[in-house]
């Protein structure tokens, strides 16, 4: 899982899985930069637990649903880091709601952000990857697997990762470059915590009956970026305790 002299780019990078993310590319040599919607003070914390690890840590203030903002932070990161190897979309906004009651706002939002994000993240950093360049997305478990109400829009915005990185992989591996979608089961987070009201009926649709945290979806992720991951392209990998078997 050697990423030395590697730069990547996390998406959503300031707290949870994303600064995991962020913070096991790190660990394993890479230089990273990561961009963040409004805690700065939560970013700064990242960039100093990037630079404990003795590489480059930058942190990127853009909004994951601008168009000009997701540009922006792409050529920002290249100029910094000198370079891009590594792209991983871990930004995600998960807005509960049965469909009947969803507002178009909130509707539109997941799309914006959950879906056209990585897109537009991805057309802007394809110009930049080189053989054995990394695309790796942060997808969800509900993509394959809705086992319960409420969360049908979200679950929809994620599937659509599934087709995105299958497809991309098919257009990027003759230059080198893989494409692979991790799907995290529940994750103890700010936005879905082991405490949480639901915890117990998450925990009970799993095959190993808790909640994973983000450190281990990090190393799926650091793997996938790594160079032991080289024939791995156009994948689905479960990172959820057993919730899809």
């Amino acid at each position: 899982m050697d990423l030395i002299g590697k730069r990547a780019l996390v998406t959503g990078g300031s707290r949870g899985i994303g600064a995991a993310i962020a913070l096991a590319l790190a660990e394993n040599g890479a230089d990273v930069a990561f961009t963040y919607q409004r805690s700065a003070e939560r970013a700064a914390t990242v960039v100093r637990s990037i630079e404990d690890n003795d590489r480059r840590g930058l942190a990127i203030q853009a909004d994951s649903a601008d168009p000009d903002a997701i540009r922006r932070a792409v050529a920002q990161t290249v100029g910094a880091l000198g370079g891009l190897d590594i792209l991983v979309n871990s930004a995600g906004v998960a807005i509960a709601g049965m469909t009947a009651d969803l507002s178009l706002a909130d509707l539109q939002t997941m799309l914006d952000v959950n879906v056209r994000g990585p897109v537009l993240f991805a057309q802007a950093a394809i110009p930049h990857l080189a053989a054995g360049g990394r695309i790796v997305s942060i997808g969800s478990s509900l993509a394959e697997r809705v086992p319960f109400p409420g969360v049908t829009a979200y679950a929809m915005s994620k599937s659509a990762l599934l087709a995105f990185t299958r497809g991309l992989s098919r257009e990027l591996g003759p230059q080198g470059v893989t494409v692979n979608l991790v799907l995290p089961g529940s994750t103890d987070t700010d936005m879905n915590p082991a405490d949480g009201e639901n915890a117990d009926y998450q925990r009970s649709l799993t095959s190993l009956g808790r909640f994973g945290e983000p450190r281990e979806v990090a190393s799926a992720v650091a793997f996938l970026a790594s160079p032991a991951a080289c024939l791995i392209t156009g994948a689905v990998l479960n990172v959820d305790g057993g919730f899809a078997a």
